[in-house]
């Protein structure tokens, strides 16, 4: 029987991770062997092994005394999944609600070659970028993720059909450049011949140097359309546009771009690293002047 992993993260959001955990419990898994790892993440408020719902799915619990982000996170599980001979890790957010056939159909989407496999991820309703623009019959179809692009010329991961209603228009299960950290489901094979996450992250582009580094291992990346949930955008980070994200984001981005761009866009980052030194916010300054003095992992974010 198939064995799975699923690795979910709680810091300091009891309530958006016991509503996840209780989807995974709904979860069919009838032709599978599943075990939920749940990592706190050294979280400031009360989150204990009492306050897990799962009753079907059997689970393991464990608690971190600091926050080791979420490349960290993830890292820590992924080493006891290795341990446990897992076929397969899935990568979820906490903030997620699960179609019941997410899981199945993402492991049925697995081929020769295939390394990672992403669903179709929309906006929980209420979490849209754009609230005002939709009408209430389309909400919960409304698309966050229907797989990654790049975009090398800017160093920017595009989310195909973000902001669209799901009319089928994207139906089909195709190749794509990056996988969502929000939920991805990995062989084992990748993550042994590729290793984990890079802890230097923390937080943000951790997924994407990770498809990277798969791809350039010669594993595909595949979007699987049958495969639904639903995202709490941005629910655990403060918000699209955060200081935490203008941090992370900002430092990240150089981070991933001077390893995996082209030349030209290399040369282009660090001239708009010097303009946002000057006239970013300050939170982007600070993840910036970070990347510069090598200060990576947690860095300077408090």
């Amino acid at each position: 029987m198939t064995k799975v992993i699923i690795s979910v993260i709680n810091f300091n959001g009891a309530k958006a991770t016991i509503e996840c955990l209780k989807t995974i419990d709904e979860l069919n898994v009838e032709k599978l062997d599943v075990k939920v790892i749940v990592l706190d993440n050294g979280s400031t408020e009360s989150f204990e092994e009492k306050d897990i719902p799962l009753q079907k799915i059997q689970y393991e619990f464990i608690k971190s005394k600091e926050n080791l982000g979420f490349a960290g996170g993830h890292d820590l599980i992924f080493k006891h999944a290795l341990e446990k001979m897992a076929d397969y890790v899935m990568v979820l957010n906490n903030d997620v609600v699960l179609d019941p056939n997410c899981l199945q159909e993402l492991v049925n989407s697995f081929k020769p070659g295939v390394g990672i496999v992403s669903p179709k991820i929309y906006f929980a309703k209420g979490y849209e970028f754009h609230k005002d623009r939709y009408k209430e019959k389309d909400l919960g179809k409304i698309i966050w993720y229907a797989g990654g692009e790049m975009d090398w010329k800017n160093v920017l991961g595009v989310h195909r059909g973000v902001d669209e209603v799901d009319n089928g228009q994207f139906g089909k299960e195709v190749e794509i450049d990056f996988a969502s950290g929000c939920c991805m489901l990995i062989s084992k094979e990748v993550l042994e011949k590729i290793g984990l996450f890079d802890g230097r992250y923390f937080l943000y582009y951790e997924d994407n140097d990770f498809s990277q580094r798969a791809k350039k291992n010669g594993f595909k990346i595949m979007f699987t359309p049958k495969a639904r949930l639903w995202h709490k955008n941005a629910a655990s980070a403060g918000g699209s546009g955060s200081n935490l994200q203008d941090y992370y984001i900002s430092r990240n981005r150089l981070l991933f771009g001077l390893r995996f761009a082209p030349s030209r866009a290399k040369i282009a980052l660090f001239r708009e690293s010097s303009r946002i030194l000057f006239s970013g916010r300050k939170w982007q300054k600070k993840g910036v002047a970070d990347f510069y003095l090598r200060n990576f992992g947690k860095g300077s974010y408090k």
